[in-house]
């Protein structure tokens, strides 16, 4: 459901969570991040992104992470009071109100997750490495959850159809053949979204949502980097500049 600038996720959370993940519209910074683009760490000018944070619901309350496609996750009841983007992770969960978990992406897969009981929350970012990494598995077992209580939203990532790998991708997800559908001798077309939903099922959590959403199509929606790479490949002489999105959950 696409509401102002946000998308909020279909999924049955208790009434107290807060979850949604931003679009790219109705912001300050200028092309080519135009126009709400999130992200420091991108070149674009930081005072326009620390306008576009404050436009967010409960600004004052994110802790903004330098995301490294690793599989760390921090627990954010005890990092409460760290600098934006000096804790190296990425993904993070609490258990406090107000406190918000969130994870920027740009064709990288965001998971969102919460308990059916609304006492704790949880942002993961998925892209191929993180997931070959544990992202999601080890942010599972940190969370004081059982999995089984858990449910999952997965929020605007790249499609299967625009997401060309290589043969040492597919090597890395043996277990999950059915993610790759072939375009040539050493190219695949790769399914973040059910590699995703595989594991967390595999988890105990059977619970699963979204996945509908594609970052490289849906240009008017989203920022994508590989989008921009293949702009650029096709004629500009920049390099691939583009902005972020973030998805974003919290307990209200």
């Amino acid at each position: 459901m696409l509401q102002q600038n946000y998308i909020q996720p279909n999924w049955p959370a208790p009434n107290n969570v807060r979850a949604f993940t931003s679009c790219r519209s109705k912001g300050f910074s200028e092309p080519p991040y135009d126009s709400f683009n999130l992200a420091q760490h991108v070149g674009d000018d930081k005072y326009l992104v620390n306008k576009n944070r404050q436009l967010l619901p409960n600004y004052q309350n994110f802790i903004w992470l330098n995301q490294v496609h690793s599989n760390i996750c921090v627990d954010l009841d005890i990092n409460e009071d760290v600098i934006d983007a000096t804790l190296q992770a990425d993904a993070c969960f609490s258990t406090k109100k107000s406190q918000v978990c969130a994870v920027m992406t740009a064709d990288c897969l965001p998971i969102l997750l919460c308990d059916h009981q609304g006492t704790c929350v949880a942002a993961v970012h998925a892209g191929w490495r993180g997931l070959a990494n544990g992202v999601i598995e080890n942010t599972v077992s940190k969370m004081p959850i059982h999995a089984k209580n858990l449910i999952a939203w997965m929020g605007p990532a790249i499609s299967q159809r625009h997401f060309e790998v290589g043969k040492e991708i597919k090597e890395t997800f043996t277990d999950y053949p059915q993610a790759f559908s072939q375009k040539s001798e050493d190219k695949y077309f790769t399914n973040l979204y059910y590699i995703a939903k595989q594991k967390m099922f595999d988890l105990g959590i059977s619970h699963v949502f979204g996945g509908e959403y594609c970052t490289y199509q849906q240009a008017d929606l989203f920022f994508s980097h590989r989008r921009t790479t293949h702009q650029v490949a096709n004629g500009s002489n920049s390099i691939p500049t583009t902005g972020r999105i973030v998805s974003a959950i919290y307990l209200d």
